[in-house]
């Protein structure tokens, strides 16, 4: 079966989401939105929702997709919820293993199985300013401390067994011999542990990964459960897909990693009401704001870009330092569209480059069907432009087309994430 997860961002994926008249701009801060938007993915029968994760505002004229802190969003949002999974991002650049750990598992427990982790090194020299760096550790460094990251974090998890708690009233709480320390001591960190926090509900929560790098593809091969991905159309979903598939087994891991492409969809009954739909989020769109997201993915100052001209000659991936799926994406899509600067604005709008489909929900579930048989995809990572009027439309039009195919759940079989992923528990 197909794997669908709503990644929720602000009003929308779509930079101008916000400036619609009927946006839930006003809405951001109160979690009732957010919950909603969970209730209308498990009516969808979504494996999960997610969040990425910022420390850095930007400009904001532009509209900003951070409000709730997502850690403190997903525990109220659990609530409001019963078999949909939550997953978020937490760097292991900023934070330290025991915090993440401790964390994770409190979110395992109060949600009852349902959480996942998704692993970054964050990009930023602006976000790290604000945690205590100068600028962004080298690339290699990021990657070395976040496979440390990692094994320190499924220590901690693992430093209750399954079986510990007692609540013997006449003698232990826990049994002494199978709460140990992990007395990890490694390049970065220094954790003895053991956790303050009893096993995971789900032994582990989900360990999911998003990198584009070579470090990245090898720290998704070694230990990701679940991998997010950035493809612009078919031919680059196949060749990630592929690459990690490769890697995954090169390691010895006999385990089936789902892989989710990202997703920007604009369906309506018509195609031409759907891209009408595009058309009135596009002619939102501010150029200086536009130009400024631009300026982030390519790295470099594009305000002087001339706009019906050409894109300029960018370097090749191996000399940019930002995050390199999104940069790959950005020469795909100039070499393959060779649009003006103004077409590639609207083009990256919603969604930054991942792949958009525009149309009913027979033909976005054509394309859908199309790279999930074809080594594309295990299932996608859904971008709504709007919210939550996308996400509405999705899970009313095309979900049932996908569940009349065959190709997606028309139940829950399962409470936890892991079951929602085909996975196994891990045991100890």
């Amino acid at each position: 079966m197909m794997h669908l997860n709503l990644f929720i961002m602000g009003c929308g994926h779509h930079k101008a989401a916000w400036r619609h008249p009927n946006s839930a701009v006003e809405q951001l801060g109160d979690i009732a939105y957010y919950a909603q938007l969970a209730q209308i993915a498990e009516r969808g029968l979504f494996d999960a929702v997610f969040f990425a994760d910022g420390g850095t505002v930007g400009n904001v004229s532009d509209g900003s997709p951070w409000f709730m802190e997502p850690l403190t969003a997903i525990a109220a949002m659990s609530q409001a919820t019963d078999k949909i999974g939550f997953i978020s991002t937490v760097s292991s650049t900023f934070f330290t293993p025991f915090h993440a750990a401790r964390m994770l598992a409190s979110l395992d427990h109060i949600s009852k199985g349902r959480i996942g982790w998704n692993v970054v090194t964050s990009m930023f020299d602006a976000e790290a300013r604000n945690h205590g760096y100068q600028s962004m550790p080298p690339h290699a460094d990021r990657y070395r401390r976040a496979e440390e990251f990692v094994q320190a974090v499924l220590a901690l998890w693992d430093s209750w067994q399954d079986d510990a708690l007692l609540f013997d009233r006449q003698g232990h709480y826990a049994h002494p011999d199978r709460v140990k320390p992990i007395h990890h001591e490694g390049e970065f960190f220094l954790v003895d542990g053991p956790l303050t926090v009893p096993r995971p509900i789900q032994g582990h929560p989900v360990l999911f990964q998003a990198g584009a790098s070579e470090q990245g593809r090898t720290l998704a091969a070694q230990c990701a459960e679940a991998i997010y991905a950035v493809a612009y159309d078919l031919p680059a979903a196949q060749s990630y897909y592929r690459d990690i598939k490769r890697r995954v087994k090169a390691v010895g891991r006999t385990v089936d990693v789902p892989i989710m492409p990202g997703l920007v969809t604009y369906v309506a009954e018509t195609e031409a009401q759907a891209r009408a739909k595009q058309r009135e989020l596009d002619e939102l769109l501010p150029v200086e704001a536009s130009l400024r997201q631009l300026g982030t993915f390519v790295g470099q100052d594009c305000m002087d870009w001339e706009l019906d001209a050409p894109v300029p000659d960018l370097p090749p991936t191996s000399e940019f330092k930002g995050p390199q799926g999104r940069y790959t994406t950005m020469l795909r899509i100039i070499e393959t569209e060779q649009p003006t600067v103004r077409q590639l604005l609207g083009r990256i709008a919603a969604g930054g480059g991942h792949c958009t489909m525009v149309g009913t929900p027979e033909q976005i579930a054509d394309q859908m069907e199309h790279w999930f048989r074809n080594e594309g995809a295990d299932g996608f990572n859904l971008m709504p432009p709007s919210l939550p009027g996308s996400i509405e439309d999705f899970v009313e039009l095309v979900v049932p087309e996908l569940q009349r195919r065959g190709l997606f759940r028309t139940e829950y079989e399962g409470s936890t994430l892991r079951e929602h992923l085909g996975l196994d528990r891990p045991n100890h």
